[in-house]
């Protein structure tokens, strides 16, 4: 069985022994009907959920702010902004008075170069566009938990703020989309350390909503810095719209994540000794930070004690200098834990997250990182996935391959198992 897998730009081509493959799991597939998009578009704005039209809320005059993702994201602002915006100017609010604001987190910023490869020539030339700013924030108020909501002045003073993005699953938020955009999207470090900590409690996993701490905190935030309105769509596994969800941060969302479900849960018959993950190629593999999606989901189809190859380019490298610094300075696996328990920051969770599948499973990854660099990062290193694959069925003999192609997407469960 030929199984072919995005890398980069580019992509590698496995071939498994069939009498060893399990299945090659996939998006559950979607009505064969002609989906057009900018009509989808235009009857979420029209009949939005659990709010008013678009139309009925932004007033001319004001000044609106559009929270949209940065390059590390597949979110196809340049599909979904041109009839955003032509519905804006419809509604009396000219490109003068709207800036696009790209929510950066704690991400790089990013080039013009960039900006326009995201928006479109056409819309960069025409609406003010930005990466939001840590250090230029307005701290708004503090929730529950403690998490202060710091958010870029440019976003905090707005009269209006228009989230948009992708819906997927997050590893402890339980989905991407709605306020993320918002809060962590356009806050500060600390701000999103103290959020990130509460990945440590019960319920913070994947697909879990109104349970999960970490997601009560973000949408608590709605209430010092609301989103008047939010435009979010959930992609398949070509990176085309599947779906489009428009109105309240909360209740639009909600809709969104049960269409999500729909689509990216996955039944697996049972946990495979051997699991390939890709993240499915560029932009979703550019470095190791964002690889570490598939390398989460993969965990709950791989059987104690077994192998997950990870496939991602990472051509940037690690991706981010905390996450760097706390892989490298490990001696071991469990110092990560440890490490987390003790001093909670921002980009050592995801070492920590790395460190908790480790405890689980080998972890092969093939990547364009060093070999050397790789081994210290507590897993092996491979240039092709058939070379990763040859080794682990000599580590494993004959044991079963289940493959997940865009595992950065799919929440697999054991069938009869819920997961979480």
């Amino acid at each position: 069985m030929k199984i072919d897998l995005g890398f980069g730009s580019t992509t590698q081509t496995v071939e498994i022994p069939e009498a060893l493959f399990l299945g090659s799991f996939t998006a559950n597939p979607l009505p064969q009907v002609p989906y057009d998009t900018a009509a989808a578009i235009s009857k979420a704005l029209e009949a939005p959920i659990g709010a008013k039209p678009l139309r009925d809320i932004v007033l001319p005059g004001e000044k609106v702010v559009l929270l949209t993702s940065d390059a590390t994201r597949p979110f196809p602002a340049a599909v979904v902004l041109p009839p955003l915006l032509g519905y804006l100017k419809r509604a009396g609010i000219p490109d003068s008075d709207i800036s696009i604001v790209f929510a950066i987190g704690i991400h790089r910023h990013q080039s013009e170069t960039e900006h326009r490869a995201l928006v479109g020539d056409a819309i960069y030339e025409r609406v003010f566009c930005v990466d939001s700013d840590p250090e230029e924030t307005l701290l708004l108020g503090t929730t529950a938990q403690g998490t202060p909501v710091a958010i870029t002045r440019r976003v905090a003073t707005a009269d209006r703020r228009i989230a948009l993005g992708n819906i997927e699953y997050h590893y402890f938020a339980g989905y991407s989309g709605g306020v993320k955009a918002l809060m962590p999207g356009v806050s500060t470090r600390s701000a999103i350390a103290r959020n990130h900590s509460l990945m440590l409690l019960p319920g913070a996993e994947a697909g879990r909503l109104d349970d999960n701490p970490v997601r009560k905190d973000l949408e608590e935030a709605l209430s010092f810095c609301p989103l008047d309105f939010i435009l979010n769509v959930v992609l398949d596994e070509q990176k085309t719209i599947a779906a489009v969800f428009a109105g309240d941060a909360i209740a639009a969302h909600r809709q969104g994540c049960l269409f999500l479900d729909r689509l990216y849960r996955v039944t697996i018959p049972r946990k495979a000794p051997i699991v390939i993950a890709s993240q499915g190629g560029s932009p979703k593999d550019l470095n190791l930070y964002q690889t570490q999606k598939a390398l989460d989901n993969a965990k709950y189809a791989v059987s104690d004690g077994g192998i997950i190859i990870l496939v991602g380019s990472c051509r940037e490298g690690l991706g981010e200098a905390v996450f760097e610094s706390w892989m490298l300075q490990a001696e071991r696996p469990d110092d990560l834990l440890q490490r987390i328990e003790q001093d909670f920051q921002l980009g050592g969770h995801k070492a920590a997250a790395i460190a908790q599948v480790l405890q689980k499973a080998e972890i092969y990854l093939v990547s364009e990182l060093a070999p050397d660099s790789v081994q210290r990062l507590f897993m092996k290193p491979f240039a092709t996935v058939q070379q990763a694959l040859d080794h682990a069925l000599k580590e494993k003999g004959d044991a079963e391959v289940l493959v997940l192609p865009h595992a950065g997407s799919i929440l697999p469960s054991v069938a009869g198992v819920s997961t979480p």
